[in-house]
Order: C-alpha cells, then structure tokens, then sequence
C-alpha cells in the first residue's frame, strides 16, 4: 500500500512540476524576447553616421574640398584648409576612444580621406612640376597600392583593425601604426613636404624677400625650410608605403597557400 500511496502521489505531483517548469520556461523565453528586443531597439537607435569621430570626418572632407577648390590659384587658402583637414586627422582618433565610437565605416572614411587629398596634392604636383611627373605618379601608386593591399589583408586575416600587425609581421609597421606619436609625426612630415612643394611652386612676392635670405643663390624662404626640414621623414614615409605592400602581399600568399592547402586536405578526405 504504501508502494502504492507514492506512485500514486507521483502521478498527482507530475503534471503540477511539469506545468511549473512550462511556466519557466515560457518566462525564460519571453525574458530572452524581451532583451533581444531591447538591444535591437538601442542597435536601431544608434547612428552610427552621427558618432563625433564621423561628423569630424565629414569636415575634413569639407575642407579637403574647399582646399582641393582654391588649389590652383588662392595657395594661403589652400594651405590653411588643407593643413586643418590633416590636422584633424589625429582629433577623430581621439574623439573614437573618448567616447568608444570606434566604427569600420569611421576607419575607413579616415583612410579614404587621407588617399584622396594626398593623391589630388600629388597630381596637382604633377603638373607644376611636369619635369617629375613620373616621380609623382609612383608616389600616388605606391600610396594607393599598399593600403589598399594592407587593409584587404587585415581584412582577411580576421584582424580588428588595420593598425594591428600581429606579432610575426614587420616590427617597422608595429612601431608605425602602435605609436600615434609616431604615426602623427610621420603622416604630418609627409604632408608638410608636399605641402612646402605647392608652395614653391608661386613665385615669391617682390616686396617680401625671403624670411632666412638667400645662401648660394637660393632663397631660403618658409616653404623652403618646410621642405629640407621634412624630406627625410617624408621620404622615410614612402619607404613604410614599400614595406606595407610587402608586408600586405606576404600576408595575403600565406592565406592563400593555406586555403589551398585545406582545400586538398578537405578534398581527399
């Protein structure tokens, strides 16, 4: 009987515990809905066009423009538009981890801001300087070429962003994109070269004579003394471009042996 009493408490107790974890459950999956439904509602709300390191980049095409604009004939108005787009290069970075508005799409507008003012100065060089065009046209390859490759290969490497170089890659490119005090030195020489060249490229004012004097001949005027202070860091600067092409397109081989290599794996078995 007492056998009897506990199967027949079982039978009592079942369908009451399995009605109780029903509930549970049922609870757990609305609370789960409920959380989904929260962060997709934030995720719809947050627009990432609008993050403050965007809206930075958005002025620095503005004025990439306004000085892309004046660049034939107004150099005072190019010049100071220009700088301050390149300057603000270094505040968006800023603005990013300040308020941890680090996006791809910011990363990117970044660089395709920099290629793209860089590459127009350069063929605006070109054309001033027709006796180094040649010169010109294998900067803006270069330039183009190797972050185009690096990013795709970042890209593929799973790498979260394209200034991490993993440990087994080059130590100059960790250096380069590890220290933004270096990283902001480099890019600003660079720029600051290019830049003394635009403007050697207007003759100097009659009734302004040069601020050094003159020394063998040669005027030694603001631009320059801009341009022999920044050649070396600027053409250190094409070398780090040589390197990353390099680097980007070892990197791209090694991923391509290896896919192939699962591939056969994969396809014997």
């Amino acid at each position: 009987m007492a056998v009897d009493t506990r199967a027949s408490q079982k039978s009592t107790d079942s369908p009451a515990s399995s009605t109780r974890a029903a509930e549970t459950r049922a609870k757990r999956a609305l609370s789960t809905a409920n959380e989904r439904q929260v962060d997709a509602l934030s995720t719809d709300t947050e627009n990432v066009y609008l993050f403050y390191p965007n809206l930075i980049g958005y002025g620095r095409v503005l004025l990439a423009l306004v000085s892309l604009y004046y660049m034939p004939f107004h150099p005072k108005v190019c010049t100071i538009t220009y700088c301050v787009s390149c300057l603000l290069d270094a505040f968006d970075g800023m603005a990013a981890r300040r308020f941890n508005q680090s996006t791809k799409f910011g990363a990117v507008l970044d660089m395709v801001t920099d290629r793209c003012t860089t590459g127009s100065l350069l063929c605006f060089l070109s054309s001033a300087y027709p006796q180094h065009t040649f010169i010109f046209q294998l900067l803006v390859s270069i330039d183009l070429a190797s972050h185009y490759m690096h990013m795709y290969s970042t890209l593929n490497q799973g790498v979260a962003s394209h200034k991490k170089i993993p440990e087994d890659q080059s130590w100059l490119l960790r250096l380069y994109y590890g220290n933004n005090i270096v990283l902001f030195a480099m890019c600003a020489f660079n720029e600051l070269f290019f830049v003394a060249l635009y403007l050697l490229h207007f003759p100097s004012r009659s009734d302004s004579p040069p601020i050094f004097g003159t020394h063998y001949g040669v005027e030694v005027s603001w631009p320059m003394s801009i341009a022999a202070v920044s050649f070396l860091p600027c053409a250190l600067k094409q070398w780090i471009s040589v390197v990353q092409l390099v680097n980007a397109s070892r990197a791209l081989v090694e991923l391509d042996v290896e896919e192939r290599r699962e591939a056969r794996r994969l396809k014997s078995h």
